[in-house]
């Protein structure tokens, strides 16, 4: 019987704590945080209540050609950026074309290029509009140039599932080698929707972080004053790859993603299900698939936007499922919320911790600041003990549910 493990051979990311992968997680253990104040920069020139961002470190224009950039949105040149580095990370794996698929989640696709071409048509009329303005914002472009950039004729995917889209691209990636249609897959989210509408739409659904101070304590995950999420923007890639096919080429496995679960609400469009059930049970079906118990892991990489509601539901949830007082991390007091990216970021995140055997910390939070309701075990520094297996959460608006489970590399 063939070999159905998957195995994560290449990582590649653009976030707004590093232009690379090594960079972000080396912020991350750093305590560094990529949130700052955009009044001055792309929430500039409007009356916002929030103006607070968390954007890519470095510009994913300035990896392409100027004519090229200049055709895609930001989102996709990020895609391509993480796609990239990913790919070489993987040692360039060369796969048949016809066994390599891309999956490629995010929340809202070329909203820049759309806003941006919208203000030409009614600033300068319909002439000077691009005729390049549907694939710069239709949300599967970033998959499709992928599909093209690597020659990948397995299928090219594009789960929109809000928050949880990067971490859905992922579960879909392991689940088409899995069932013997890849053997390689570029799989990940992308998001550089940073924008007033966006902004003052979450503000509006009282969703954002609305905190006065030093706009780096604003992300607070967990802690007992939290108040909303940061907007921000990214990507990141993973190489996926059957064992089979990586032992073939002598490829370095840099962890397994040995479980995915995938559950909805079914609840509310917005708010998720307070009793948390159905994320614990995303939770418990990562763990079945994998063959594993709560004792079998070494933390949990917490969704925890910040929100009061969001938190509380999650936190539930984790003592549902796991019935122990496990640690869990929250990269997104640093990283900001980066919506359909997050999920791909993390389990990136996710990955670099087994490797390292270090829990990432939580930003923003000590001990004596942890919301005393939640009962978790907030890491606050980073924590080195080995991580032989860790469970990333995304869960998105609309009850999207996905909890993707790693483990150490075989």
């Amino acid at each position: 019987m063939a070999d159905t493990t998957v195995v994560v051979s290449g990582l590649g990311a653009i976030t707004a704590l590093g232009a690379d992968a090594g960079s972000t997680w080396a912020a991350l253990l750093a305590g560094k945080s990529g949130i700052r104040d955009e009044a001055a920069g792309p929430l500039a020139a409007r009356a916002l209540p929030v103006t607070i961002a968390a954007m890519m470190a470095a510009d994913p224009a300035d990896r392409l050609t100027p004519v090229r950039a200049r055709r895609l949105d930001r989102s996709q040149q990020a895609a391509l950026a993480a796609a990239a580095e990913a790919w070489a990370d993987a040692g360039s794996p060369g796969p048949d074309p016809d066994r390599c698929a891309v999956a490629i989640g995010t929340g809202i696709g070329g909203v820049l290029a759309l806003l941006r071409q919208d203000d030409i048509l009614e600033t300068a009329g319909v002439r000077r509009v691009s005729p390049r303005t549907i694939p710069m914002i239709m949300p599967n472009a970033s998959a499709a140039l992928l599909s093209i950039e690597y020659g990948a004729r397995a299928g090219a995917y594009t789960p929109v599932s809000a928050c949880s889209s990067g971490a859905e691209a992922l579960a879909l990636g392991a689940r088409l080698i899995r069932s013997g249609e890849a053997d390689v897959v570029l799989a990940g989210g992308t998001e550089a929707a940073v924008t007033p509408i966006t902004v003052a739409s979450f503000a509006q659904a009282t969703a954002l972080s609305r905190y006065s101070g030093d706009p780096a304590e604003a992300s607070r995950p967990f802690a007992a004053d939290r108040d909303g999420f940061v907007l921000g923007e990214g990507a990141a890639v993973l190489i996926l790859e059957s064992a089979e096919h990586a032992a073939r080429r002598g490829a370095r496995v840099r962890a397994v993603l040995a479980g995915a679960g995938i559950t909805s609400d079914a609840h509310h469009l917005t708010a998720p299900d307070p009793a948390g059930a159905m994320q614990a049970a995303a939770m418990g079906k990562a763990l079945t698939q994998a063959g594993l118990t709560p004792d079998d892991l070494g933390h949990v990489n917490a969704h925890a936007t910040g929100t009061p509601v969001g938190d509380a539901a999650e936190a539930r949830a984790i003592g549902l499922a796991l019935g122990r007082r496990l640690p869990v991390t929250a990269p997104k007091a640093a990283l900001g919320h980066s919506f359909g990216a997050a999920g791909a970021i993390e389990a990136l995140l996710a990955v670099l911790s087994i490797e390292h055997g270090v829990i990432p910390p939580t930003r923003n939070l000590t001990a004596a600041t942890v919301d005393p309701d939640l009962d978790l075990d907030v890491v606050t520094s980073p924590r080195h003990d080995p991580q032989p297996a860790v469970l990333s959460n995304s869960f998105g608006f609309g009850g999207h549910n996905v909890s993707l489970l790693f483990t150490a590399g075989r």
